[in-house]
């Protein structure tokens, strides 16, 4: 119906101060485009602001891994991957460390070995003396006497067999001496001590 044909008188709704305030619902209806241009806006702007967030986050690594995403390091399995970019391997497959573990350990001294002290200083109570300091670092087993036959130019520490070279190396650093020696003649058998003169004299 045109607007000639319209029978009732124009009320405030016909000729409106603003053009822009609403009309009545028998005036023109509003174009497809005022109505569609929200929607188009939202299209263009979610994805445009999703791929500035997506490269942000990108660019500053703080990017989330997806679900069953491997990292690069890592084979398929997820462990870690022990092959370099050039196909080298890495240390740990071509050289196994060595811990003291693995090493042989030295015997320990056996403190209840027999340990004979002889004078050869002609120094009157000398091989006493020094077997009271064996006694009070703990060997059990300790007797003295004086030596004869022909004296070492120096003192020494004489043991019988290998594994008692840890028990000899204590009993030298006990009597403050440096020389020991393997000789099964003359240690007998466990530990011989020759002295020739008052140890740090």
């Amino acid at each position: 119906m045109s607007k000639a044909e319209y029978s009732y008188p124009e009320d405030e709704f016909d000729v409106p101060s603003n053009p822009d305030v609403p009309r009545g619902v028998h005036r023109a209806p509003r174009s497809a485009w005022s109505r569609w241009w929200p929607f188009l806006l939202v299209l263009v702007l979610a994805p445009a602001l999703a791929f500035v967030l997506v490269n942000l986050a990108a660019r500053d690594g703080n990017l989330p891994a997806l679900p069953g995403a491997s990292s690069p390091a890592s084979d398929s399995s997820g462990t870690p991957d022990d092959t370099a970019s050039d196909g080298a391997t890495s240390p740990t497959d071509t050289a196994t460390e060595t811990t003291p573990a693995d090493q042989p350990s030295a015997a320990a001294p056996a403190m209840d070995t027999p340990v004979t002290v002889l004078n050869a200083a002609k120094i009157s109570g000398l091989a006493g003396t020094q077997a009271e300091k064996l006694t009070a670092a703990g060997f059990t087993a300790v007797t003295t006497g004086n030596f004869t036959g022909t004296a070492p130019a120096d003192s020494v520490v004489y043991y019988a067999t290998e594994d008692l070279k840890a028990t000899a190396d204590l009993v030298a650093a006990t009597l403050g001496l440096t020389t020991v020696t393997l000789s099964a003649d003359d240690a007998g058998t466990g530990v011989s001590v020759v002295l020739t003169s008052k140890p740090g004299a």
